[in-house]
Order: C-alpha cells, then structure tokens, then sequence
C-alpha cells in the first residue's frame, strides 16, 4: 500500500520485523516440541532460546546472494545461536514457516478489521437513532418512489455491515491453521506433535492434512469476505456521493476547516473521502480474484500464489482497514439537510403517494387494473402539465364515484410510511 493510505497498527503487523519475529517464534516452538520427542538436548535448546535472533540488514543481504528468504533468515539466525543451530529448522520445509506465520499475521489483520467494524456499527446506530424518523424519497431506477426515513437508510447500512462481522469472524476462524508437516505433508521427518504444540503456542489449529502448503481455498475466502465488506462500504459511500450532488443535497460528507475542493473552482467541496473507499474497492475486490486464482496449484504445490500473496493479502487488509477508518470519520461528521429532504419529498408534487391512492381505490370495491388506470392517467398529468397530483384526483369523477375527496386528501399523509419503523428498529436491536 501507498504509506498514506496504512495506519500503523496494521502496518506493524506486516513489517519485516513481524514477520522474522514470528518464524522466529515458529522456529523455536518447534525446538521446544522437538526437545520433548528426545530429538534435541537440553543444552542445545537452551542455547537456541537464549540466542535465536536475527539482522534485518543481514538477512537482506544473505538474500541477495541466495535469492531464497528462508534460507537467509536461518543463516542469519544460525550466526546468533552457532552450533546449536543444526537443530533449527529440523524436518522443516519453508513453507512450514511461510504459511504458519502468514495465518498468524492474517488472524491478527482480521482482528483489527474486526474491531473497526463493530466501530463503524457503533457510529451507524448512533446516526441511526438520531434520524430514525427523518423523512425522505425513497428512490428505484434513480426515480423518485415512496417516503422513507434517513434512520432506516442507517439501519440497513448496520445490518449489513453485521453480516460482514459474522463473515469477518468465519474467516478468521477458518484461516487460523498451521502446518508443520514437512515437504510434502506426510509428516515423513516431523512428528505430528510438534505440529500441534507450535500450533498451539500462536493460537492456531493445525491442519487436518496439508501439502507442502496450507491449501490456498481459505486464503481465497478470507480475500473474497474482505471483498464483500469493502462493497459493502462502497456501497454507501456511493448513495452519500448519490445524495452529495447539488441538486440533491440532502446528505454531504464532511468538509474540513482549510480544506480545498479543487485546484480551479474555490466553490468545490467534493465527496473525495467517498471516492476514495469507492476506487479502493475496486483494488479489495480484484485482489480476491486473485486469491481464487491461487486455489489451483500443481500437484502439491508451486510457488506460484506466493508472488501474488505478498501483495494481495497486505495490502487488501490495509485498504480495508483504512477504509472504514476513514469511513467512521463519514458517518460521524456526516452533514444532514432535512430541508432538502423535504423539498425534493415534494418535488413530484405528490406523486409519491401514488400507490396509497391506488390501495384505497382497490378497498373502495374498483378493481386493480381500472384503479391503476385512473392513478396513472392522472399521475401522468402531473408529468405533462404540472400542477398538483391530489388536485387532479380530485377533479376525476371516475374516481370520486368510489371514494370521497376526504378519504383521498387523507392518502397524502407522510406519518403513514412510518408507522413501523419502531418495529424494524427493535427488530434490528436498535432501540
């Protein structure tokens, strides 16, 4: 990820220091569980305790010579600990390390995600509450359609993003494997205890059975569940930007004291954050494609997922991760103009209650499709001519045959859209 875009409590998890912190700590645990089987002494564990460490610098430069990080890290580290060393790494296959620290580290990226998420549910339920009734149109095909409330617009932004949480917590679960199983996976030089006491140690199961490689379907779905929670923030950046145009502007995301809009028109204050979650989006969600590529190896494995991984899996969780850090900042500062609202509300000229009058007609004892015919002719007026959409009701006698002008006037009644959402409120847990 571009720096400007990582936040540093993700970016640690990433570093290089975390990452040789972490097959460090393989490396060792499995000495440990190796000390246990009779394989290694105690003197010489001791030693690999007490002097495992490794040169970030030096490790670079071992690389460039035998162009395998592996291998550099155990040469490095072996410079720390000296003879004791020929009985780290025993039985070990590098994807053993790789694969290991990288659900370690992809655990701890979800965490924070995690934790972020049920941040932004927070602020959403707040705002939510505080619009609960806050009318507004409702829109389809981007055409004015029936009253609604700015509080479930929230809501629904909540309950989705609640799925995501339960996503976020399966793929969690579900990449939180281990496997120190050898070259192939058979366990043929490593005792599958030390398989499981390693894994034990980082908080992960080991796999049931393995190749040289965890298989990649998990990495594949944690990918595609961050994929979808970054739709989802797309999703409602994009209705804000939506709601943000001029001639709407019902809904703006905030504008900072100092900040410009653009270089050539002082009067510009875009919906920039919005943008941004929204082309970042795009990044998430073909990183996933990616991952899924990666599931089909040959045979037992190749080092093909391993180039891509690199850059898709960190730099999916940064993007992730600063998106709805910065879409916390939005729904918190998110500026609210109820007189829009209820200007546009009134801009068909009652057209929006069209399907009211329509339900009234049909109780009325006229059949649905000549009570569709009399609301269209007369909503179709109000297209063509303008004018009021009750006043042109009212003056149909094929209308007031069946019902009186106070039982259409009543049909105009915005309070009628509202009378349940108390009911999904308490539904979604948002009293």
């Amino acid at each position: 990820m571009i720096p400007r875009y990582t936040l540093p409590e993700m970016e640690a998890i990433w570093s290089d220091q975390t990452k040789y912190e972490t097959w460090l700590k393989i490396e060792v645990a499995a000495c440990e569980a190796l000390h246990t089987l009779g394989k290694i002494p105690a003197e010489d564990l001791k030693a690999i305790q007490e002097k495992a460490n490794f040169n970030i610098d030096r490790i670079n430069e071992i690389e460039n010579v035998t162009h395998h990080d592996v291998i550099a890290f155990l040469t490095s580290v072996s410079e720390f600990v000296g003879p004791s060393s020929r009985y780290i790494h025993m039985g070990l296959t590098s994807s053993d390390i790789l694969d290991t620290a990288l659900a370690v580290h992809m655990v701890k990226a979800c965490g924070l995600i995690l934790d972020k998420t049920q941040l932004l549910v927070k602020k959403v339920i707040e705002r939510a509450k505080e619009h609960k009734f806050t009318p507004m149109i409702g829109r389809s095909h981007g055409v004015h359609a029936e009253p609604i409330t700015l509080g479930l617009k929230l809501a629904l932004m909540k309950d989705e993003l609640c799925r995501n949480i339960t996503r976020l917590e399966a793929a969690r679960d579900d990449i939180a494997v281990g496997k120190l199983s050898g070259a192939v996976g058979t366990h043929a030089h490593l005792d599958p205890y030390v398989e499981d006491y390693v894994c034990k140690q980082l908080g992960l199961k080991a796999a049931a059975l393995s190749t040289q490689i965890i298989q990649r379907d998990r990495h594949a779905y944690y990918l595609s569940v961050l994929a979808c929670l970054a739709s989802t923030l797309e999703k409602y950046a994009e209705e804000i930007r939506n709601l943000q145009h001029t001639e709407i502007r019902e809904l703006e995301e905030p504008f900072a004291k100092g900040q410009k809009g653009s270089s050539a028109m002082p009067h510009k204050r875009n919906p920039i954050i919005c943008e941004r979650i929204c082309g970042m989006a795009r990044i998430v969600r073909a990183n996933a494609m990616v991952g899924l590529e990666n599931v089909s190896l040959w045979h037992e494995r190749d080092i093909s997922h391993s180039s891509a991984e690199r850059v898709i899996i960190p730099d999916s969780t940064h993007a992730v991760y600063y998106m709805l850090h910065k879409f916390v900042a939005v729904i918190e500062g998110l500026m609210v103009y109820p007189e829009n609202m209820m200007k546009n509300l009134n801009l068909t000229r009652g057209l929006i209650y069209s399907q009211r009058i329509l339900l009234e007609l049909v109780q009325h004892g006229i059949t649905r499709e000549d009570a569709y015919l009399i609301v269209q002719r007369n909503a179709m007026k109000v297209w063509s001519e303008g004018g009021e959409f009750m006043d042109f009701l009212l003056a149909d006698a094929d209308l007031l045959k069946n019902v009186t002008p106070d039982q259409i006037r009543a049909c105009f009644d915005i309070e009628y859209h509202f009378k349940y959402v108390d009911d999904t409120f308490k539904k979604l847990n948002m009293e």
